[in-house]
């Protein structure tokens, strides 16, 4: 399996982004999937996932707080594709965001992968 992001660029603070990463490969569910970030220095944080739940009631999307209310997630499994939607963007949202999947190939277990980072930088 393999993860595709792209979407990242240099934005002025207030502006909006969209990333999009694309899954690849030998799938059977895709039980997760959505974006971390990281800083020279930091450790990576998580932004937003996307979970599968055994039924679509189940889905549900989680957020760091840091970018509740200014970010979206939103899948299409249909395409194998996570999108973040990136909106009042600030400074402090400058980061190279990473791509992460839980997948399954197989019916008895999930494997973790994890795509290139894009840059996100954000202009004071």
């Amino acid at each position: 399996v393999q993860l595709q992001a792209c979407g990242g660029g240099l934005v002025q603070a207030g502006g909006s982004l969209r990333l999009s990463c694309t899954a690849s490969g030998s799938i059977l569910r895709i039980n997760a999937m959505g974006w971390y970030r990281q800083v020279p220095g930091k450790q990576r944080e998580l932004v937003a996932v996307a979970t599968t739940g055994t039924m679509i009631s189940d889905d549900s999307t989680r957020y760091a707080d840091a970018v509740k209310g200014r970010f979206t997630i939103a899948k299409d499994y249909g395409k194998n594709t996570v999108y973040l939607e990136m909106n009042r963007l600030r400074p402090e949202d400058t980061a190279v965001y990473y791509c992460n999947a839980q997948i399954s190939d197989d019916p008895w277990s999930s494997n973790e992968y994890w795509g290139r980072g894009t840059l996100v930088t954000v202009s004071s």
